[in-house]
């Protein structure tokens, strides 16, 4: 493939109705040159019912089989198989946030290697989030922005941008969910290296179910929380960051 400055992984699972509005409205908004890499579990996902749709695009768009299963797996894999300088992890089902890609490459260009699309900051925001959801996000993430090193108040969101350097440099150990999104910010920052944020909107998928799961992924959710802690009480460095070889 040749090099493209921004790659956008958005997993899916028989989402292609949707799959492919959402690529319209990069089509009219995003001007920043793109590839989108759209990470599927299953053979049988309708994605393919809307594979003559991608023509119509100036910009590229890429099936990529998860060989395991599940969005974490999805987006690990997704991040692996790009080339570009850096990678936002899109929902498929975000409709409210396109116009600020264009501004996340942009704070990735100012030397930054996560831009966090933050829920916590000011213009940001999160509407209909279960009770307990939100609880555990606001908490986890106010606790790590004032307790620990990493200078985001918004911990938990997987919208994000990751740098090509990042990527390159440490392994993710995640396997559920998207913990990875945490276990990345809580790295970056033991590698002292950029963070910013840009405020985003939150609301909670009025079709279909979330594929957010709280209990089954808490136990890792609450290994990188205790990982980003203990970077600064435990005074962990980069060379506590497990490495790509």
């Amino acid at each position: 493939m040749h090099k493209i400055p921004l790659e956008i992984v958005i997993p899916i699972y028989n989402e292609g109705e949707k799959v492919v509005k959402l690529l319209d409205e990069f089509e009219k908004y995003v001007n920043t040159k793109i590839r989108v890499l759209l990470c599927y579990d299953i053979d049988e996902d309708n994605i393919f019912n809307y594979v003559n749709e991608f023509k119509k695009y100036s910009f590229e768009v890429v099936l990529v089989k998860n060989p395991l299963a599940g969005p974490c797996e999805a987006i690990k894999h997704g991040l692996d198989f790009g080339n570009s300088d850096c990678v936002i992890v899109f929902p498929a089902d975000d409709f409210l946030n396109i116009n600020i890609i264009d501004q996340m490459y942009s704070a990735f260009k100012n030397n930054n290697d996560i831009v966090v699309a933050s829920r916590f900051i000011k213009g940001g925001s999160m509407k209909g989030c279960p009770l307990i959801k939100s609880i555990l996000v606001r908490a986890a993430s106010s606790t790590l922005y004032f307790f620990s090193s990493i200078p985001a108040r918004d911990a938990s969101n997987g919208f994000r941008l990751f740098s090509r350097r990042l990527l390159n440099t440490v392994t993710i150990e995640s396997k559920v969910g998207f913990a990875y999104s945490l276990e990345l910010l809580a790295k970056c920052n033991r590698l002292k290296l950029k963070i910013a944020e840009i405020p985003a909107q939150w609301e909670e998928r009025s079709e279909g179910s979330s594929r957010f799961k709280i209990f089954k992924w808490l136990p890792q959710y609450l290994k990188w929380y205790f990982y980003g802690l203990s970077t600064t009480w435990l005074k962990k460095g980069s060379k506590d960051v497990k490495k790509k070889i």
